[in-house]
């Protein structure tokens, strides 16, 4: 084998793997946008939910009207968050962020206003609800960087 053509074997080869690996990292990403994407679609469906229930201007349990307006904006802002994560990942996967982080800090807010003294961690722990958020921010902060790094071209991914 001369030379040149062990260069280009060598090249052919590079240009493979490096192929092989783009895919693996778009195909995590992918998954990764799935599963925030079926988390925010069920969130949305229990926001749904209770607006059915309750109706468009309950005031959850006597909450803030800005509480309460951001609580039931979350059936619409959350499927949005999930179609952008397929639609436009980059901008999807901010949106997720931000909204995880905002709900939680909202609703550790507000948990913190309706205890008692030294009440507030036992509220939280026996609040599915609330730590269900807490997971869910966990899984974002843990697998964003999976999402972001193969959502470059995510949209060029195609089933073999």
């Amino acid at each position: 084998m001369s030379a040149s053509s062990e260069k280009r074997t060598l090249a052919l080869l590079g240009k493979a793997s490096t192929q092989v690996h783009n895919h693996f990292v778009q195909r995590g990403s992918l998954i990764v946008r799935s599963i925030w994407a079926a988390c925010l679609l069920i969130a949305a469906a229990n926001h749904a939910r209770i607006l059915l229930q309750r109706g468009l201007f309950w005031d959850y349990g006597g909450v803030a009207w800005t509480s309460a307006a951001y609580w039931s904006s979350l059936t619409i802002l959350d499927p949005i968050a999930a179609a952008l994560l397929f639609a436009r990942p980059k901008v999807g996967i901010v949106s997720v962020i931000l909204l995880i982080i905002t709900n939680v800090v909202h609703n550790l807010f507000v948990t913190a206003g309706h205890s008692s003294d030294g009440a507030l961690l036992s509220r939280i722990a026996s609040s599915p609800l609330i730590l269900s958020q807490l997971a869910f921010l966990m899984l974002v902060a843990a697998t964003a960087r999976i999402a972001w790094r193969g959502s470059e071209s995510s949209r060029q991914l195609r089933p073999h």
